[in-house]
């Protein structure tokens, strides 16, 4: 063999483009063709097609991109089909928003020259989240790419809604929606974000038209008395009984209201008065239905005033007609009160305004039967939530589920396919576009004007990428249910929730059987990452600073389960120093091949350090699969970092450096195999958490078991039996240099200055092998020299587990009556916090009264101090017999 030359300094920028290109050109992404093997299919959330991706997309894509190359590499099918969302507010703002830095409006144009300029924007978009994901690493079978607006998901969407439609599951309506002003469009309850607002609580007096007095209600919305058409109280408040079917005015109106009643009334709450606005809020839409009360709406479509209000109003924005109607009731009289309150306010999703309840034609979806179906498929087991506590979240939405408002008065999307004879009146519903009427057979037809909300696309995402409605879809056949879901918990909701219920609907099956929630991304303080704080991270940067593998593997390592990840770009050194270190690691053994021949390792005769680094190699195969398939991608990050970092580099590397280096060119060539043999499984293990580079690494192998990494087993656990006295052996040796080690550290001595010590062997069977790699110890613990006694005696003994070390020269000029005065005051401020958390922990007046977490904490805090004194007291038994020598 020869020796391979990596360059020196790790730098991803000079490979992983490379390498990500090779293997995408190669169709390493695609599924293998075996039809008998068993697959794994899994598909991209769609990123909105408008937006730039951000951590949290990093952190969705690292751990779909992890999952799906350890399946890849398990032998399976392995599918993931990434894609885009046209995300029709969003992208509809984006362009109005540049419309209206040109002085236009959507409204100027037709709308077929709106939706040319909004396809421009979204393929400008598109070109950029794609190469943002591919930067990323993403082994996505792009072949299989698909956009919520291409020809086959608007054949699917069309045949949802017809076919809900014959179900009898959609219909239309008027009805009070929650609805933008800014966007111009209805929304559904799910897309509205509740926020605390300053602002007050108007009490106004309505005065009787008989002169006899007024009737008193408060409102947060003084604006929509123009709306009112009743003042309702409780039938059973007394204070009120008598003035039931009196009449007051509404101010700055001529219009005459009736008082009247309705059990719905709070008479605790303000003055147990309550204006009904049935238009602009839905409890008093519910009464006025009740009560065959007059509805009227006093708002445009832009969120303006209407000329249902005073005309002074009129054209007014309603914060501008609050500030109005605030003076005009002061001046007037009839303003009793005002006081600041905070209180919920709903706010669009998308651009973050004031949501208003309009009334409005509207269709809908009955979402009832789908909601009994997927909680049935919950309770069966045919989906289950990784971590288990969100099936909790997915129950209590699903059991309190409302009908889905589903159009959208936008022009960005998937037209509702309806149309309407403008002679006879004929509403037509069609897989297929009408240009005569079924009915009187005119050509002047219409087709709606609304567009489909944009989760009814996504929400047939898992079967419709697939082929669907195609029933001889060959993907849908070999790929469907998918194997998993990976998402974020704010989209349970809006996404999985209705993909469930669609998928159920339509395939009688669950679209996929797991749901792994993600953590939520953070900065250091605890902040949700956004652009108003500034505080987020792209991660371009991150891959331009540190690279792909470093940002996946920082990612990986902290994606716990239910905890949410704390991060600053500072963070991201943590993969690149890991990343840097199997570069090294790798560097190291491959500039040592030269005049040395490579020997299978079943020729080669395993010592106990071989044994013991195999053993331990086994043991993260068996760990590592058992965590993929709890989707504890944590643990697995968790368990190669030691594997890799510690056992193999700082440990056998070490270990192997006297065969390596050897006079013996048998033991040379051994000791070279087994390393490439490790190194080689080593990158197999790595390769789904850091891709890149194993691969780039994985090219200049000579031994190889695969073309390419991306295309090679993942290392199978082997049943196989290991000699655990070999391996405790070794484990001893490790045991004695890390007390040496870490009695060096606590004794404030110089890790660099050579020292003798001490160390008696607990067992008979290792002393042999403990004497005869004295050699190893000797430089790992940066010894002079090492005895080693055979049987216990009496006397202080510091360490743990089998190696036990009793004793360690002291480097010259060391004083060790000055290190116990400062170990020994040490121990008396742990002493008093323990004593503290001891006193704390014996009132049962705390035990009982505190929350659990308190006392769970002072119980840690206890344990903590515990172990200081004790490992002080240690050290400081060690230094006394410093000080009687």
């Amino acid at each position: 063999m020869k020796n391979v030359i990596l360059d020196k300094v790790y730098d991803p920028s000079s490979f992983e483009d490379r390498v990500y290109a090779k293997n995408r050109a190669n169709g390493d992404f695609k599924p293998i063709a075996d039809n008998q093997a068993p697959y794994f299919s899994i598909v991209m959330p769609p990123p909105n097609v408008t937006g730039v991706l951000h951590m949290g997309h990093a952190l969705n894509i690292t751990l779909q991109d992890i999952l799906v190359r350890y399946n890849r590499m398990s032998g399976k099918r392995t599918l993931w089909v990434p894609g885009t969302d046209h995300a029709g507010i969003a992208t509809q703002h984006v362009v109005e928003t540049q419309l209206q830095k040109e002085g236009k409006r959507r409204v100027d144009m037709t709308r077929e020259e709106f939706l040319k300029r909004t396809n421009k924007v979204k393929d400008q978009h598109h070109d950029i989240i794609v190469s943002q994901i591919a930067k990323m690493g993403a082994s996505c079978d792009w072949q299989h790419e698909r956009f919520t607006l291409d020809e086959g998901l608007s054949k699917a969407v069309r045949e949802c809604f017809v076919t809900l439609y014959e179900r009898g599951r959609i219909y239309k309506g008027k009805y009070l929606v929650n609805y933008c002003p800014h966007c111009m469009t209805a929304l559904s309850d799910d897309e509205v974000d509740h926020k605390n607002v300053d602002s007050f609580l108007w009490t106004i007096k309505y005065e009787f038209i008989d002169h006899s007095g007024y009737a008193v209600v408060a409102t947060t919305r003084p604006e929509t008395l123009f709306g009112d058409t009743a003042i309702a109280v409780n039938p059973d408040d007394t204070r009120y009984k008598s003035i039931v079917g009196k009449k007051v005015k509404v101010p700055f109106t001529d219009r005459v209201i009736p008082i009247i009643a309705d059990s719905f009334v709070d008479k605790e709450f303000g003055s147990g008065m309550v204006k009904i606005t049935p238009a602009h809020d839905p409890h008093d839409r519910d009464c006025g239905l009740r009560h065959n009360l007059d509805v009227i709406n006093i708002l445009n479509p832009d969120g303006t005033l209407n000329d249902n209000v005073n005309k002074y109003y009129i054209g007014l924005s309603v914060e501008d007609a609050r500030k109005k109607i605030d003076e005009d009731l002061e001046k007037s009289g009839l303003l009793l009160k005002k006081e600041p309150i905070s209180h919920e306010v709903g706010h669009c999703y998308r651009c973050g305004t004031i949501i208003e309840p309009y009334l409005s034609s509207q269709w809908f979806v009955k979402m009832r039967s789908m909601a009994d179906k997927a909680l049935e498929a919950l309770e069966k087991k045919e989906i289950v939530f990784y971590p288990k506590k969100w099936e909790s979240t997915y129950s209590h939405w699903m059991r309190n589920i409302k009908d889905w408002c589903i159009s959208r008065q936008l022009w960005w999307g998937h037209r509702i396919p309806v149309w309407y004879c403008q002679d006879c009146g004929e509403m037509m519903v069609s897989r297929d576009d009408i240009t005569k009427c079924t009915k009187c057979s005119s050509a002047n037809v219409k087709q709606d004007e609304d567009v489909l909300d944009t989760w009814f696309s996504s929400w047939l995402w898992p079967f419709s990428t697939l082929g669907w409605p195609d029933s001889n879809s060959l993907d849908l056949k070999k790929f469907f249910p998918t194997t998993t879901l990976v998402t974020a918990y704010d989209i349970i909701f809006f996404w999985v929730s209705r993909m469930i219920m669609a998928s159920l609907e339509f395939t009688g099956k669950a679209p996929f059987h797991d749901i792994y929630i993600t953590s939520l991304v953070r900065d250091k303080q605890g902040r949700k990452m956004s652009k108003s704080l500034g505080n987020g991270i792209d991660p371009l940067e991150v891959v331009k600073l540190y690279g792909s593998d470093a940002m996946k593997f920082t990612l990986a390592f902290q994606a716990s389960q239910g905890q949410d990840i704390f991060i600053d770009i500072d963070s991201f050194k943590f993969g690149s120093k890991f990343a840097n270190k199997v570069w090294n690691a790798s560097r190291y053994i491959l500039m040592n091949l030269d005049g040395k021949e490579f020997v299978e390792k079943q020729y080669i005769y395993l010592n106990d350090f071989d044994n013991w680094i195999y053993y331990r190699l086994n043991q993260v195969v068996k760990a590592t699969n058992k965590a993929y398939s709890e989707y504890k991608i944590n643990e697995v990050a968790s368990l190669l970092y030691d594997f890799f970092w510690n056992d193999f580099c700082d440990w056998y590397i070490e270990f192997s450096k006297n065969g390596l280096y050897s006079k013996d060119k048998r033991e040379q060539n051994k000791t070279i195999s087994i390393l490439l043999d490790l190194l080689e499984k080593s990158l197999r293990l790595l390769h789904p958490l850091i891709p890149l580079v194993t691969e780039e690494i994985y090219s200049f192998l000579p031994n190889k078991t695969s073309k390419t990494l991306i295309g090679a087993k993942y290392p199978e656990y082997l049943q196989a039996q290991y000699d655990m006295d070999e391996i405790r052996n070794v484990e001893l040796l490790q045991n004695i240099i890390k007390t040496i080690r870490a009695l060096r550290i606590d004794l404030g001595f110089s890790q660099s200055e050579k020292l003798n010590a001490v160390t008696i062997i607990d067992f008979d069977n290792s002393i042999d092998f403990v004497l005869n790699n004295t050699n190893l110890i000797l430089p790992l613990a940066n010894l002079e020299g090492l005895e080693i006694i055979e049987k216990k005696e009496t006397g202080f003994i510091y360490g743990a587990g089998n190696g036990f070390l009793v004793g360690l020269s002291a480097p010259k000029d060391f004083n060790p009556l000055d290190k116990i005065k400062q170990l020994e005051a040490e121990a008396v401020e742990y002493r008093k916090q323990k004593a503290l958390c001891d006193s704390k922990l014996e009132n049962e007046n705390f035990r009982s009264k505190a929350k659990k977490e308190a006392v769970d904490k002072e119980i840690s805090k206890q344990n903590e101090f515990r172990e200081k004194i004790e490992k002080l007291e240690m050290v400081i038994n060690v230094l006394k017999t410093f000080k009687e020598k």
